[in-house]
């Protein structure tokens, strides 16, 4: 980022400064994903019964935003050059190859890093995300160095950034939009939350499922509530047990709370009913 941020001011090239600038964004992204993981190991306490594990989450979010950040303000500044027809002279391709070469190896080892546990964990998808696109900057600021080398073409310079920051944003939506999701206790990605509802409801002698609630705890972790009304209740922990099993099998879902009662109380099937009540009684039933 250094070597960068120097050689981008010494040849006024808009493509090294806004690489530097972006690793930057991904220096403050690795600090935030290993502080959301070192967080999510704090123990629960009373007043965090949870404890702090939704801090991954939390760190996932403000890494998207982070790059969203980024990349507008790349993408404000290249339009600017674009307008006024400023750009980097041709001669000095030659150093920002060089340069942002060496930011292509750096990068791509960091991301290789992040490679394994990107598919489980939405905090290390953001650092391994943010990496890769790190690389991706480094290889298209060579492209539009050894352009501008050899066509002498200024304007390209401002051109690849912008281009850059369109393809970043792009690959960056799905990460800012499912951590946001999470940040709302919304159903994690992968589990489907009407799945879930009809197998608990299609338990032997359950009549209804009310407070049904599905949330990630962080982001590998998904939780879940819900009250089941069996009016023959019978059974002993082995049922509760044989539920859990399926639901962290079947689902992922990995923490699971079931309140068992043999009729609707007032206030959790009226007032607070997570699910539609309708599509979890018997027909004609009013619950």
């Amino acid at each position: 980022m250094g070597a960068e941020a120097y050689y981008g001011w010494k040849i006024d090239s808009l493509a090294l400064l806004a690489d530097a600038g972006h690793n930057l964004s991904d220096v403050a992204g690795l600090v935030l994903a290993w502080a959301g993981a070192l967080a999510g190991k704090l123990r629960a306490n009373p007043r965090h019964t949870y404890g702090w594990r939704k801090a991954s989450i939390l760190a996932a979010f403000v890494n998207a935003a982070f790059l969203f950040l980024a990349m507008g303000a790349l993408g404000w500044e290249a339009l600017t050059r674009l307008m006024s027809s400023e750009g980097t002279a041709g001669h000095e391709g030659a150093t920002i190859m060089l340069v942002a070469g060496i930011g292509i190896v750096v990068n791509t080892a960091t991301a290789l890093l992040f490679a394994r546990g990107r598919d489980t964990d939405l905090n290390i998808r953001g650092a391994f995300l943010h990496m890769t696109a790190d690389a991706l900057v480094s290889a298209g600021v060579v492209v539009a160095g050894a352009l501008t080398l050899w066509l002498n073409w200024s304007w390209l310079d401002p051109l690849v950034s912008l281009l850059i920051a369109a393809v970043i944003v792009w690959g960056t939506w799905n990460l800012f939009k499912q951590s946001l999701h999470l940040l709302f206790d919304g159903v994690p990605e992968g589990i489907d939350g009407q799945a879930v509802h009809d197998f608990l409801a299609g338990l032997p002698g359950v009549l209804s499922v009310h407070d049904l609630h599905i949330w990630g705890l962080d982001t590998q972790h998904a939780a879940l509530t819900a009250h089941l009304i069996i009016p023959e209740w019978e059974q002993d922990d082995h049922f509760l047990s044989e539920v859990t099993d399926v639901l962290h099998g079947r689902f992922g879902i990995t923490h699971a709370t079931i309140q068992i009662t043999r009729q609707p109380t007032a206030v959790s099937c009226q007032q607070w009913a997570g699910w539609p009540i309708a599509s979890s009684l018997p027909r004609g039933h009013t619950g």
